[in-house]
């Protein structure tokens, strides 16, 4: 292994670590910033969006301008319309009609935007972050594999400032976990449901755990490959309904930035209260993909009988085991309190995603951290790690802050607003302007008015870009 220093180069003034929607959103932005230096490393060899959840015809849950740039920038040549001019399509777009994409062409115009922004390094896995008193930066470990495995190398980059974007990864409850790492039964992740739909459907019987948007998108693209009569599906969730997501156009204002500003001013105790209460927000299922699951079961009605789907909310499963290649569920009705056995083929888990941890990534910054009452982060107005110490860089974080910023964290929609706040607060200037009002409703108390898009705290002077 080789490994490349630059012990006399120049600290960057901004290294995002992780290259998902977010931090490529924050790449797209920051193109073109007059001498803003800035690189964005990933793990992965080409940027990928949830591929084991492309399945054919979903959408994605917000309208197109949810981009990586248009809520701030829409003339940026980043946005998908620039995309779509890019790539000669403008005007079937145009007459598609569609507001709401697909996620597969979501996907490829993440990965349009990827491979075309120059300071996105692919191959990159940061193993390690210090912060270096006396180059007054953050020391960045890092080692580079080519995409074939042949040639690793580590190297160290310097930056004044830091933004962690390392995403989510699947939640697979304590009682799944012995089945997913048995090789003698099929239990996966929706994560990796189109790597083995094929095995799926050649099982007799399946059921998929979960009663948010991924669970049912499974159950649909299940349902309707399965032959009318021999379906061979139960769809299972601990939640009281299939519950509709909260898409009226004043509820949705809880994903506009005047509400993140409101949550984050609350106290932490409120905030945790709130959270729970609001799941329709982020774990309900689209109207319309209820709407489908209906008319596909109805539709396989016609003639007589009834299709061989079973719906169970309500249902908690509270062990599991393989046998005999088999799978055998102890499920619990949450209201009634009973238990029964569910003997099963394969079980496709859509029990959502957990927030990457970072603890063992910012090891070295771990004494300046600044923690709640529950040990997680505190997080400032402008997406800053709050640090204690000597540390002057700065440390943004993406989707990592819904303890502090609210249910709009992982939200395409606010991405390219949280974007703009971090490179207002990076440069100490209005590289952006954003607007001061984007709500129609009222959120508390209003604030004393400041300015547009910054939050009250900020180290601007410390962690400022030379511009």
């Amino acid at each position: 292994m080789t490994t490349e220093t630059h012990p006399a180069a120049e600290p960057l003034d901004l290294l995002g670590v992780g290259v998902g929607p977010f931090n490529l959103s924050l790449a797209a932005l920051a193109d073109g910033v007059p001498g803003l230096r800035a690189a964005f490393f990933d793990r992965n060899h080409e940027f990928r969006w949830h591929p084991g959840l492309l399945i054919e015809g979903t959408t994605l849950q917000v309208p197109f301008l949810a981009d990586l740039v248009s809520l701030v920038d829409p003339a940026s040549p980043w946005s998908f319309l620039g995309y779509l001019k890019a790539t000669e399509r403008l005007f079937p777009f145009y007459f598609a009609e569609k507001f709401h994409i697909d996620r597969a062409e979501y996907d490829a115009y993440c990965r349009w935007a990827a491979e075309a922004l120059p300071h996105c390094r692919f191959g990159h896995q940061v193993d390690a972050v210090a912060w270096d008193e006396g180059r007054q930066a953050f020391a960045v470990d890092y080692t580079y594999e080519s995409a074939g495995g042949e040639e690793v190398s580590a190297g160290r980059e310097f930056t004044r400032n830091l933004a962690l974007g390392i995403g989510t990864e699947p939640s697979v409850p304590a009682v799944f976990r012995p089945l997913v790492a048995d090789a003698a039964v099929t239990a996966l992740h929706s994560a990796d449901y189109l790597t083995h739909r094929q095995e799926l459907l050649a099982k007799r019987h399946i059921t998929v755990v979960g009663s948010g948007q991924s669970g049912a998108e499974v159950f649909l693209d299940l349902l309707r490959a399965r032959p009318a009569g021999a379906e061979g599906i139960q769809w299972i969730s601990r939640s009281p309904a299939f519950a509709p997501m909260e898409y009226s156009k004043l509820g949705l204002e809880q994903f506009t930035p005047d509400y993140t500003r409101y949550f984050h001013r609350l106290p932490e105790r409120t905030r945790d209260a709130l959270l729970p209460a609001q799941w329709q927000l982020y774990k309900g299922v689209s109207g319309d993909t209820l709407g489908d699951i209906h008319d596909e079961l109805y539709r396989r009605t016609i003639g007589g009988g009834w299709p061989d789907a079973v719906l169970r909310p309500a249902t908690g499963v509270v062990g599991a085991r393989g046998l005999d290649g088999r799978i055998e569920l102890e499920l619990e009705h949450t209201q009634e309190g009973g238990r029964e056995t569910l003997v099963t083929d394969a079980v496709v888990l859509a029990t959502g995603y957990a927030e990457r941890p970072a603890d063992a990534l910012l090891r070295g910054l771990d004494p300046f951290l600044v923690r709640d009452s529950a040990g997680r982060p505190e997080v400032d107005a402008d997406q800053r790690l709050v640090l204690d110490g000597p540390v002057r860089g700065s440390v943004f974080v993406q989707n990592a802050e819904r303890h502090t910023h609210g249910v709009g964290a992982p939200d395409l929609g606010l991405a390219a607003w949280r974007s703009a706040v971090i490179l207002n607060a990076l440069t100490g200037r209005e590289v952006h302007r954003l607007p001061s009002r984007t709500a129609f409703t009222t959120f508390g108390i209003p604030p004393v008015p400041g300015p547009s898009g910054a939050g009250a705290s900020g180290r601007a002077a410390g962690s400022a870009a030379r511009t």
